[in-house]
This record gives C-alpha cells, structure tokens and sequence, in this order.
C-alpha cells in the first residue's frame, strides 16, 4: 500500500492510524490484540494512543492502553513494523508538561509500551502555567536521548504554534514534525488557522474524531435512537450541518459500494497537510470499513459535493 510520509521526518505511515484510545475500554483487550493484528496485517503500521488512556474509566488509573499495546508489542515480537504515537500531560501522575513531569511520564509511557523509544510524542494538550521553552526544552532533550524520535503538537491554539515554532528556531530545539487536531465532515474548525500552520510550518496532520465520535459512520439518525458511550457526542450532529452531510454521505457511499465511514475517511485523506485520519475500532467487523478508506478515491464532483454539504 502507499505510504505518506509524516512531515519534515523519515516516518512513512499508511494513510490511516489505528487509534488506541478504546483499547481497554470500549473494547477489550482480546478484541484490541486482534485488531492490531489485523491492522498490521493488512499494511497498516501507525497506532496513535496517549498515557492518559483511558483513566476516565471507573477503576482505571490512565496508561492502559499504552500497557495493551505493549503487550501487543511483546507478543508480536517486530517492533520496528510500527510508529507508536504517544502523547504527554493527561496522564492523573503526570499532569501537565513541567520539564519534570515530562521526564517522568515518559518513562512511564516506555515502561508500559515494552519499548526503548516513542517514535512520535505529542504535547498532548498546552500548559500555559509553564514557560514554553522550559517544556520544549525538555521535550527536544528527549530526543537528543533517542528516548524520542520526533515531537508533535495536539490541541494548540494557532498563535501557540507560532510561539512553539520560534522558541524551537531561537533555542536551536527539535522541531515537531506532526500536528493532531480535531478535524472531520462536521468539524473544520482545523481550516481556520491550524491547516495554514501546518503548511507554513510542515508538519503532517493526523486528525483526531475523523469519524466525529461515530456520527460518520452513518448508525446515528434522527429516527433512532443513539445508544454507546459516545451516542451523546454523535447525536449533536444529527441538526444542522450534519443533516446536510449525511444524505450526500449515503449518496457517495452507495454509488462506491462502500460504507459512509469509508467515504468520510477517504474525504479527510484529500485534505490539504493530512497525513492519516485517526479511526478507532471497538469490534473487529469495524475495521474493513476503515481500511477501505485508504485506497477509495473519491471523484471531484463528489469531493465537491461533500465539501458543499459540511460547510
């Protein structure tokens, strides 16, 4: 399958990532192991997960799917088939990215992975209560350990980038090479400002919700009634944009012969700066839809179609 490569780096990823943010929680770990058997079977080779998952879960503590996949790692025994994406300052030990919290979250991260290395390590979510380059400092100190091998940014605003990209440029730090952002069909928020830095900036793009919390797989309608640990988040969207988007959803997916998930995913592919959407997978039937999307090519006219639709 083609690769896409992850910005200014060497890493080349199918133009999908498996997301790890279920593994533990909505589907357990048998179902998650042979999902990531599946996934890399089938050419896959990114899993994006974070060391706060899922901690939100009564009796979890946070860092059980990175703990699944190491597993996962140790059973499989070929570490070097695939980019662990990892993220830092949701972990409840390890809040926030003081240079010390930094340091002890990610050896908790490479202890549960089994691993010597992260390939990719996100600042999860920004900490304006530290100073920028004290948290850039030690995250690019991570790579000159070769604990890391590249850095990336989730859920900074515009402004905080530019501030991260010129703290890197005078501190002489490791740049970030990825950008994780929400982005999907009823969400482009990403369009406004974020998608403009990633092309100054050159950092590939890996959405997050790309399937907007199972809404674009098309079982959420206004005649049913939602049900699942997401059903609150996704039937926000059956009003408004996401009623426009699903009937042309339905129109592109029958005259392929695939699902809607496949179409949206497909969609987000095409973007300008996206690298691989993030789709996640909480029974094995899930996951052909998904990989579907890697090498479905939409037509103008139907791009066209679904960008009227979701704006």
């Amino acid at each position: 399958m083609t690769t896409v490569q992850v910005g200014h780096s060497d890493l080349a990823v199918l133009p999908l990532a498996l997301g790890g943010n279920v593994f533990g929680w909505t589907a357990d770990e048998a179902t998650s192991l042979d999902a990531l058997d599946a996934f890399v079977d089938a050419g896959g080779s990114m899993v994006d997960t974070a060391d706060g998952y899922s901690h939100w879960v009564p009796g979890h503590t946070g860092g059980e799917s990175e703990a699944i996949i190491g597993r996962w790692l140790a059973r499989r025994g070929r570490r070097d088939d695939v980019v662990v994406a990892t993220k830092v300052s949701r972990h409840p030990d390890f809040l926030g990215l003081a240079p010390d919290t930094i340091r002890g979250a990610v050896h908790a991260s490479l202890q549960r992975l089994g691993t010597d290395h992260i390939d990719l390590y996100y600042a999860h979510f920004d900490d304006p209560s530290v100073p920028l380059a004290d948290s850039l400092g030690a995250l690019s100190a991570l790579v000159d350990e070769g604990l890391v091998r590249y850095l990336g940014i989730s859920n900074y605003t515009p402004d905080r980038i530019d501030e991260w990209l010129a703290v890197t440029e005078r501190e002489n730090l490791h740049r970030p090479v990825a950008l994780q952002p929400e982005y999907n069909l009823v969400e482009r928020g990403f369009e406004d400002g974020l998608q403009a830095r990633a092309e100054t900036y050159g950092l590939g793009v890996f959405p997050y919700y790309a399937l907007a919390s199972g809404f674009l797989t098309g079982k959420y309608r206004a005649d049913g009634s939602p049900s699942g640990p997401r059903a609150g988040r996704a039937a926000q969207y059956l009003e408004g944009r996401g009623a426009a988007v699903l009937p042309v959803l339905d129109e592109v997916a029958a005259a392929h012969g695939v699902s809607d998930a496949t179409v949206a995913l497909a969609w987000l592919r095409r973007r300008p700066t996206v690298v691989a959407p993030i789709a996640s997978a909480r029974s094995l039937d899930q996951l052909p839809d998904l990989l579907a999307s890697t090498t479905l090519e939409l037509a103008a006219d139907e791009v066209a179609a679904l960008d009227a639709a979701s704006r």
